[in-house]
């Protein structure tokens, strides 16, 4: 395909700015970073679209994951097996991630979008502070369950990712808003890793387009992340709500031919 023109470029790099920038404070800027692309590059087949935009993902949630494992400190108990079953799961999802079609996903992302802004909604004491549901082995295990599960989905297809490691680490594990969003970055890269491993050895890679979004997603992950720290759990649970809510929005009035 041909080289995009500067100005659908500079376009392309704001996208993922922004995406850095919701990624790294409570997950999803692939339903910002992804769509773009599809308008920017309509010559590009989807699975380069696919690791083209784990490319630039890869490169902001390095910055952000850094800069929460300095400044929150989680739990390496946790994290470490989360991490790499997420690798894992994303690594086989990334496997079939030609044989799935982006129709089938929205649906269903949209159901769980919606379940899940409400239930935090309705919970207005949820995720304010630290309070695990399991522990021990019991917990290590739950971790490595999401970690594989939203893997696989990640590798496959991968919008909302983010937002669904937030949330189920908070939700089901009990972690605050601020470390659930720690722990998620960081399982974020590892699946971000784990399909670029399979993507890459195929030569499906839009090389010169990802790593300059890249460097823009990268700017917008660091400036999440350290947003996201010094403003603490309040502002992410605040931020999240209408993060879910515009993308319930955006993948609703899609579906119904809104736009």
């Amino acid at each position: 395909m041909d080289d995009p023109t500067l100005t659908v470029l500079a376009l392309l790099g704001l996208a993922a700015l922004v995406a850095g920038y919701v990624d790294a404070v409570v997950g999803g800027g692939g339903l910002v970073q992804l769509p773009a692309l599809l308008l920017g590059l309509p010559d590009a087949t989807p699975v380069q679209i696919l690791a083209t935009n784990k490319l630039a993902s890869f490169c902001g949630t390095t910055v952000s994951s850094a800069t929460y494992y300095r400044r929150i400190k989680p739990d390496p108990r946790t994290f470490l097996p989360l991490m790499l079953l997420a690798f894992l799961g994303s690594a086989s999802g990334a496997g079939i991630a030609f044989l799935i079609p982006r129709s089938a996903f929205d649906p269903i992302v949209l159901v769980v979008l919606v379940a899940v802004g409400a239930y935090v909604v309705l919970k207005p004491g949820l995720g304010g502070r630290t309070a695990l549901r399991f522990a021990g082995r019991r917990h290590t295990v739950a971790a490595m369950a999401i970690g594989f599960v939203i893997g696989f989905y990640d590798g496959a297809l991968g919008p909302g990712t983010g937002s669904f490691f937030v949330f189920t680490l908070v939700g089901l594990l009990g972690y605050s808003f601020l470390e659930g969003s720690a722990k998620a970055r960081l399982a974020n890269w590892a699946t971000n890793l784990g399909a670029l491993v399979v993507f890459v050895p195929q030569g499906v890679m839009l090389w010169k387009i990802g790593l300059v979004l890249g460097v823009a997603n990268l700017v917008g992950g660091y400036l999440g992340a350290r947003t996201a720290v010094a403003r603490g759990a309040g502002f992410v649970r605040a931020f999240f709500i209408v993060v879910v809510s515009g993308f319930v929005i955006r993948i609703g009035g899609g579906l119904v031919g809104l736009w």
